[in-house]
C-alpha cells in the first residue's frame, strides 16, 4: 500500500508537472568577444507550448529592460536542438550589460538569462555604470549598451499577443546561475543551430543578479484536491 506521502505525490503530480524552457547559458562570468561565437543554451519546453520561442538580446536595468534586438526564432520544444551560435555583435558599450529574453507569441511568461560580458574584438571590458538593489537588498550592477549599427536590429517579437520592446519584471544575476537557449529554425541568417552535446566556450556560472530567471506562474490546485490530500495526513 502506498504511503500518506507517495499518495499525495501522485495526487499533486499533475498539478507540478508543468515545464516552460528553463535558459542555462550564458552565465554570469560568460565573456564573449564581438564577431567571436555568442552561445546561448536552454533546457526544452516539454509543454509542447513553446515551439515557437523568440530570443532577445537586451539590456537595461531590471525594471527598465531594453531590446537590442532578435537573435532567432527557433522551436523551444526540440530537446535535440538545446542551443544556438551565432557572431557577437559589435555593440557598445562592451560590459557585462546584455541578457537575453525568451518569449513565445502564445503566452505572456518571459524567461531571462544572467547578466553577461560582450567584449570588444580584442578583449577589452568596461565596468557598468550604473547599479541598483533588488528586493533582496543586493546591488545590481547594469547599464544600458545599444549595437554600434542600430540599422542591423531585427525589430521586437510579440509576447502573448503584444510587442515588446521593455519589460518591468526583474533579471537574476548570479555569477554561478547560467542560461541557455535551444534552437531549431531560426529568422536569424548567420546564427546557426546546435546539439545538446555541442560544446561550450564560456563558463556556466553566474552574482546574484546574473542568473538565469524566470516568471513563475502561480499553481492553482483545486480546493477539492487539497482536501483530499489532507485527509492522508
Amino acid at each position: 500500500m502506498l504511503s500518506s506521502l507517495a499518495l499525495a505525490s501522485v495526487i499533486l503530480a499533475p498539478f507540478f508537472a508543468k515545464a516552460d524552457p528553463n535558459p542555462t547559458e550564458p552565465s554570469g562570468l560568460s565573456v564573449f568577444n564581438e564577431g567571436e561565437t555568442c552561445l546561448i543554451r536552454w533546457d526544452p519546453d516539454t509543454t509542447g507550448e513553446w515551439t515557437t520561442m523568440n530570443i532577445q538580446l537586451m539590456t537595461g536595468s531590471n525594471l527598465n529592460m531594453v531590446h537590442i534586438t532578435t537573435v532567432a526564432t527557433v522551436d523551444g520544444t526540440d530537446a535535440e536542438n538545446n542551443s544556438y551560435e551565432y557572431p557577437c555583435p559589435a555593440v557598445e558599450p562592451n560590459s557585462k550589460i546584455y541578457f537575453y529574453q525568451f518569449s513565445t507569441p502564445t503566452s505572456e511568461t518571459v524567461y531571462w538569462t544572467t547578466r553577461f560580458t560582450i567584449a570588444s574584438a580584442d578583449g577589452d571590458v568596461t565596468d557598468p555604470t550604473d547599479v541598483e538593489t533588488n528586493a533582496a537588498g543586493e546591488e545590481i550592477e547594469w547599464g544600458t549598451g545599444a549595437l554600434e549599427q542600430p540599422g542591423d536590429a531585427v525589430p521586437a517579437p510579440e509576447i502573448g499577443g503584444g510587442t515588446s520592446s521593455s519589460s518591468s519584471r526583474s533579471v537574476s544575476d548570479d555569477d554561478e546561475s547560467s542560461s541557455s537557449s535551444r534552437t531549431r529554425s531560426s529568422t536569424s541568417a548567420s546564427g546557426s543551430r546546435t546539439s545538446s552535446s555541442s560544446s561550450s566556450s564560456s563558463t556556466a556560472t553566474g552574482d546574484s543578479q546574473d542568473g538565469a530567471a524566470s516568471v513563475v506562474r502561480p499553481i492553482l490546485i483545486p480546493a477539492a484536491v487539497l482536501a483530499a490530500v489532507a485527509c492522508f495526513f
